[in-house]
């Protein structure tokens, strides 16, 4: 089932109800610190007004930048890194904040879709990436998701593995803070690269509605992907189109009892996505690939999925010929090529934006006790239900009988048949309609709930004592062929008027494979069936936290107003991951069934220092220290972190900061399993052939053998003795690997995945100066260098790094040969999850706040946040130079990150707030291919090779928002992002690139054109 686009859903968006908000009296820093909020806070007045509040969206962001309070017209904001929260002080790390307002200028329908737009993260783009499993996760400064540690208001998300930031409706945000830099000392594991904390609206009272929908609006203009595409016989889309629709809509109820002791508030959430395919923009008519250096562009033509039949006979006179049937119905064969039912668009069937529907919902509750207690209670539920299509193809090696009804005497002669021959071996392929994808489903639930007591004790220290619970629990039911089936329908005996299976199997639909365009539903049912593998992780988070402000006991510098502050914790965690599979997924896939699980027990200190405060020559000294311990049952050994923080302000201008950070992280317990289990197969190594043999060239008389592609030296420390070198005995076409196919060996596991360990810097200087009052500014330098690091490395690591390197024992050790030198038989490649060297991020962050009062015309606002990359890459071994992938793509470098990007928001508000408009810039450097890099360490030449195709250009979105506060109660808003419809840049062989068809790199560029949403707020 597919989820069909309607343009019902815009009056079904104003007609349908969701729900949002929790209470909670304590407001939550970027990072988890808790602060009183005051009445009438920035939550409270939305409530009551539904218009735009640009002066508390400003000062948010002020408060991010300097790492201080600012005053906003509700009330103070306090955005801190730290547990310890004391709003006199400032952090020492450096914090990007988004707002409500800018989350509703954006129309933002997923979270991806806010984050994706912040230059410290790695943009990802599920909704546009057909191999999804529909879980939206967050990675900052490109450094993976396992090194991203996602909170809501200060507590876990869930688990590494299942985190699906996708349960936070973007309609709950208050707003969302961004931590770059270690914090494992603080949070614990997994915050190497930093953290996102997810703030959610609080003190809601009343009934809300929240709708937004938004659709594209793009104009299809040919692009250099057209001709191919309809020299190919495969459409390319000319126009304007209005198409994937989304709908959001959100009920948020909310009241308080009991002398307002007891507050209760609540949510609902639905959203849906249409489907965009892949060829409904001009840009993806078909996959664009160039086959060789600086050659001729050309539209991949995949022989599997041609609608015709691609029949490769296995024996005979044409033995290994690519023929397909002849489209005109005469069952001859024709030699495979492009045109009209001879080749298909393979890829014709794939999503562009994926369908999808998800349904949140949940509830938040707190009861005041007493002044030194308060219980806390929250609950989110998830069901998000998403589809993704491939290719319903017929396709394995299969034996067919000579006395086949379908099979033409002159096809018979073709493929083998002849006196005496009672069957012949083909390998078949065959597209059985490009209407007839079958769509893999992948539904996801989960649960998420908190509960605790928090409050003070005297005046000098506050608690928190809580825990969460997560679980989230993934379906995967893919299309799959059912085991022996095409073998009974080729079998087919009778007669072309009454054709039967001649295996006489149960339910055995007879398969026409000698005729072109066979697209029986009957058939496809018979072929293809469903299997589930079921996905289940849980978490499992008691936390105790105690803070205290330390003054009240005199342990205060003589120089210093405030004293010695501190924060003491502890926390246990356990995370586990169950994988279930039924018997038809097993037999057509594979695998066993899993249990993983893993706990950690830690403890930790923080200390603040002000050393100086309000002195002639120092207006603010301050040093800041912290250290945790963790002991994982997967180690045997306990680990610590810490980190040293100091903040200088000789003037309230000018401020100071820097931060050192030791951050570890425990593999996660698919890391682990990933690196301990062991299991053979082939894996992609069916096309390699082991360099110390000899080459095999293919031509027109058969296969000619050339010399190795290794030296003797690379050989030698592969384990491969002189005798055997350039011997055809080594030849992988020669063995059998354990899957049972002609091939090298591949070992996946059987590694030690030990932590890994980070190192960050960040130097930064804020300045807020009087003489210009509004402005906040600041620019901070950050260096995060990840030693042991862990990550996946396929055989291709090994083989080529021990190629490239000249015989580098770091990876030659990975080939490991038989008695005999060979990769099969008992040698094999290795791949797997392990720790390798380094890994490396550095740069520059600049942020600035500009909010200029015109008085009675109104005011305006200028939001700024951009970042410099100088390096995102590593070395492979200790002997290879470092690689910095900083503005390119390809040749290993996928973190896609430009040197430079930025976005600048500008907003326009009247005096009574009734009206805002507001213009965003966003700016993505140039990236280049790295071939053209000059850099001989990520495969650049001197020469620059490529002489096309080779970079893309820096790219401009201009998105525009206005909004309406019609009344008291209501409020509209009207949002183009992309406004001037701008194209995504082409890019060649893409898939290598982004992992997408659409050749393009979706997760970076606006790839489906200008974006239209209207959005209400309803206040009851």
């Amino acid at each position: 089932m597919k989820i069909q686009q309607s343009a019902s859903w815009l009056a079904l968006s104003a007609a349908s109800m969701l729900f949002a908000a929790p209470a909670i009296a304590q407001q939550v820093g970027a990072t988890g610190a808790q602060t009183t909020a005051p009445q009438g806070d920035a939550d409270q007045a939305s409530n009551q007004n539904p218009g735009t509040l640009s002066a508390d969206a400003a000062a948010t962001r002020s408060a991010a930048i300097s790492g201080t309070p600012q005053a906003a017209s509700t009330g103070d904001v306090v955005v801190t890194g730290t547990r310890i929260s004391r709003p006199n002080l400032a952090s020492a790390a450096p914090i990007t904040s988004v707002t409500r307002q800018d989350i509703q200028a954006q129309a933002a329908v997923n979270v991806e879709d806010v984050l994706n737009r912040l230059p410290q993260v790695a943009p990802d783009s599920q909704q546009t990436y057909n191999d999804s499993d529909g879980r939206q996760r967050i990675k900052l400064r490109s450094l993976g998701f396992e090194r991203t540690l996602v909170l809501i208001d200060g507590k876990r998300l869930g688990t590494q593995n299942g985190q699906d930031v996708g349960i936070i409706p973007t309609s709950l945000l208050q707003r969302v803070d961004v931590l770059t830099g270690g914090a494992s000392s603080v949070y614990g594991s997994d915050a190497v690269a930093g953290v996102v904390n997810f703030v959610l609206r609080k003190d809601f009272e009343g009934v809300q509605i929240d709708t937004n929908y938004n659709f594209y609006n793009h104009n299809n203009k040919d692009t250099i992907v057209s001709p191919l595409a309809r020299a190919a016989g495969f459409s390319s889309p000319r126009g304007l189109t209005n198409d994937g629709g989304r709908a959001d809509l959100t009920l948020t109820a909310g009241t308080k009892l009991f002398d307002d002791k007891l507050h209760v508030s609540g949510f609902v959430n639905y959203r849906h996505t249409d489907e965009v395919p892949i060829t409904a923009r001009s840009n993806a008519g078909c996959y664009l690939t160039q086959l060789q250096l600086n050659g001729p562009l050309s539209c991949g033509l995949t022989p599997s999925s041609s609608t015709s039949g691609l029949i490769t006979p296995g024996a005979g006179p044409n033995k290994g010929a690519q023929l397909v049937n002849n489209p005109d119905g005469s069952r001859t064969f024709v030699p495979f090529a492009a045109g009209p039912g001879n080749a298909s668009n393979y890829f014709s069937g794939y999503a562009y934006q994926r369908p999808s529907e998800r349904v949140n919902a949940g509830g938040f509750v707190t009861l005041d006790l007493a002044p030194e207690a308060e219980l806390y209670a929250s609950g989110i539920w998830f069901r998000d239900k998403s589809y993704t299509d491939y290719p319903t193809i017929a396709s394995g090696t299969v034996n067919v009988n000579c006395n086949n009804p379908y099979l033409s005497g002159a096809q018979g002669a073709t493929i083998g048949c002849a006196a005496g021959v009672d069957s012949v071996p083909v390998t078949l392929a065959y597209r059985l309609g490009e209407n007839n994808d079958r769509p893999d489903t992948f539904l996801n639930t989960g649960l998420r709930l908190t509960g605790g007591v928090r409050g003070k004790v005297g005046d000098a220290w506050t608690y928190d004592v809580g825990g969460v619970y997560a679980r989230n629990h993934q379906d995967y039911t893919p299309s799959i062929r059912i085991p022996g089936a095409l073998q009974n329908a080729v079998n087919v005996g009778g007669t072309q008027a009454n054709p039967v299976c001649a295996s006489g199997a149960a339910g055995c639909v007879p398969f026409d494979i000698f005729s072109a365009g066979n697209t029986n539903p009957a058939l496809i049912n018979y072929l293809f069936g469903n299997g589930t593998n079921q996905t289940i992780g849980t978490l499992y988070d008691v936390q105790a936290n105690v803070t205290g402000d330390l003054t009240s006991y005199g342990i205060t510098s003589p120089f210093a107003e405030q004293g010695l502050a501190i924060a003491l914790g502890t926390e246990y965690r356990k995370d586990t991951l169950k994988s279930r599979a039924d018997a038809a997924y097993l037999a057509a896939v594979g695998g066993t069934d899993t249990d993983l699980s893993q706990d950690v027990i830690e403890a930790n200190i923080e200390v603040q220092a002000p050393l100086i405060q309000h002195k002639p020559f120092a207006e603010l000294v301050q040093v800041n220290g912290g250290y945790r311990v963790s002991k994982y049952s997967s180690n045997p050994k306990s680990f610590n972190t810490w980190k040293i923080e100091g903040v200088y302000a000789p003037v309230s201008d000018i401020t100071f900061r820097a931060s050192f950070n030791k951050a570890q992280r425990a593999p996660t317990v698919v890391e682990i399993r990933q690196a301990t289990n062991i299991a053979f197969t082939n894996g992609g190594a069916g096309t390699f052939t082991d360099f110390c043999a000899p080459t095999p060239i293919p031509g027109p008389n058969g296969v000619t053998y050339g010399a190795p592609l290794a030296s003797r030296e690379v050989c030698r420390a592969t384990g491969l003795s002189d005798a055997l070198y350039n011997s055809q005995s080594l030849l992988c076409a020669n063995g059998t690997a354990p899957n049972g196919s002609a091939a090298c060996a591949v070992r996946s596991g059987g590694f030690v995945a030990d932590p890994e360990t980070a190192y960050t810097q960040t130097y930064g200087l804020v300045l807020k100066p009087r003489f210009v009052r509004g402005l906040v500014f600041s620019v901070d330098r950050y260096r995060i260098k990840i030693d042991n690091s862990l990550g996946y490395n396929d055989y291709s690591y090994y083989t080529d790094g021990c190629l490239r390197s000249g015989g580098d024992q770091f990876f030659c050790q990975g080939i490991v040969r038989n008695a005999n030198g060979q990769l099969f038989n008992g040698g094999y490649i290795r791949q797997g999850t392990t720790n390798y060297y380094t890994s490396v991020a550095q740069g520059w962050d600049f942020q600035a706040q500009y909010a200029l009062n015109l008085e009675s015309i109104g005011r305006l606002d200028f939001g700024f946040n951009g970042s410099l990359t100088t390096n995102a890459g590593g070395q492979d071994s200790p002997l290879q130079p470092n690689r910095n992938c900083a503005g390119y793509y390809g040749n290993g470098c996928g973190q896609l990150i430009p040197k430079w990007s930025h976005g600048l928001r500008t907003t326009y508000t009247t005096e009574d707030k009734k009206f805002s408009a507001s213009l965003n810039w966003r700016y993505v450097g140039a990236l280049t291919n790295a071939n053209n890099s000059g850099d001989p360490a990520i495969g650049g030449t001197p020469a620059r090779a490529l002489t096309d195709y080779y970079r893309v250009a820096p790219q401009n979105y201009f998105d525009l928002a206005f909004n309406f506060a019609i009344a008291k109660q209501f409020s509209l808003r009207l949002i183009a992002n992309n406004l001037l419809d701008r194209a995504a840049p082409i890019v060649p062989d893409s898939y290598n690139i982004s992992l997408a068809r659409t050749n393009t790199i979706p997760q970076r560029y606006d790839s489906l054109g200008r974006n239209i949403a209207i959005g209400t707020t309803i206040n009851f």
